[in-house]
């Protein structure tokens, strides 16, 4: 992709396994069988913008396993939020959830996980590129979005461009609080709203489902995440299939049920426990094969007030 030279800001010298350009999401499409994608850890992605001084919805790099090597072409203002990929500037340990100067020429490396699964690169400015379906989010099963428009992940030899500023950025922290800088390590308590089939799982399923630790398989990757653990038993046996929202947790034949993200199917036709909220299936977003998570049931107004304080919080 050719980039106009007053713009080209970073040069890809090695890509990693998996590293996307992502903003919110793709909404008001879904009609047409297109899913949301965006940032699969929402928590982290606004983060990494607020501390940037970008506003609501600027694009970003979504950094998964690491193994990503960047040069900056520029001098750039940046954020790296997210897990821990060992992350270096010029093979020095680069301080993460808050705001830090990339001088041009250097190295932006990340290794491999030391906390979490997938970091947020933030630029001042934003990342540019041609959005679809008013986003640039990338969902490579789509050939959506991306640097090229067509899905593709990050690929050596590649140039990234960084919006002109044409105001000033906004006055915040340079750094977040250490309470707004999750462990990883620990084991999550995910919070979820009850679905419209949760009454036709049987009781001894709805307690175990509540009241046992759950472990992320290694089938999970951004369409959703399959949770192994005790059976769970449900009396319907077939339905038609019905929109699917994210962080919906279904539950096929199995009995194993699978939290599905960003990349999801827009339908599906198994029963649902509910759905996690937009920050707990952020979190799901970050968890390694083998670690433990719980659910908790929770009603909806606590969690529509939880999220309204999140995007208020954001959108200053």
């Amino acid at each position: 992709m050719t980039l106009p030279k007053s713009t080209a800001a970073i040069r890809v010298q090695q890509a990693g396994p998996l590293t996307l350009l992502q903003d919110q999401g793709r909404f008001g499409c879904r009609h047409l069988g297109v899913t949301q994608g965006g940032a699969a850890d929402l928590y982290s992605w606004a983060w990494a913008n607020y501390l940037a001084g970008n506003s609501w919805g600027a694009a970003c790099l979504e950094i998964t396993l690491g193994g990503l090597q960047l040069v900056a072409e520029k001098d750039l203002v940046i954020a790296v939020t997210g897990a821990d990929l060992g992350a270096t500037l010029d093979q020095k340990p680069l301080p993460l959830w808050q705001q830090v100067v990339w001088k041009e020429g250097q190295t932006l490396a990340f290794a491999t996980p030391l906390s979490g699964l997938r970091a947020y690169l933030a630029i001042q400015g934003g990342l540019a590129a041609e959005p679809v379906l008013d986003s640039v989010a990338c969902v490579s099963r789509e050939q959506l979005g991306g640097l090229d428009g067509r899905g593709n992940k990050l690929a050596q030899g590649d140039r990234l461009a960084v919006h002109a500023q044409t105001s000033k950025p906004q006055e915040r922290p340079h750094q977040a609080p250490e309470d707004a800088r999750l462990d990883f390590s620990q084991t999550p308590v995910l919070e979820l709203l009850p679905g419209a089939q949760i009454g036709e799982f049987t009781g001894r399923s709805l307690y175990a489902a509540f009241n046992s630790r759950w472990r992320v398989d290694n089938r999970a990757d951004r369409m959703g995440v399959r949770l192994t653990g005790p059976r769970l038993d449900c009396r319907i046996t077939s339905m038609i299939s019905e929109g699917i929202n994210l962080g919906s947790v279904q539950v096929p034949p199995d009995g194993q049920p699978i939290a599905l993200l960003n990349d999801r199917q827009t339908i599906g036709g198994y029963p649902r426990l509910g759905a996690l909220t937009p920050l707990s299936a952020s979190r799901l977003a970050q968890c390694l094969p083998g670690q433990e998570v719980q659910l908790k049931a929770r009603g909806s107004g606590p969690l529509l007030e939880k999220h309204r304080r999140f995007l208020e919080f954001f959108s200053n």
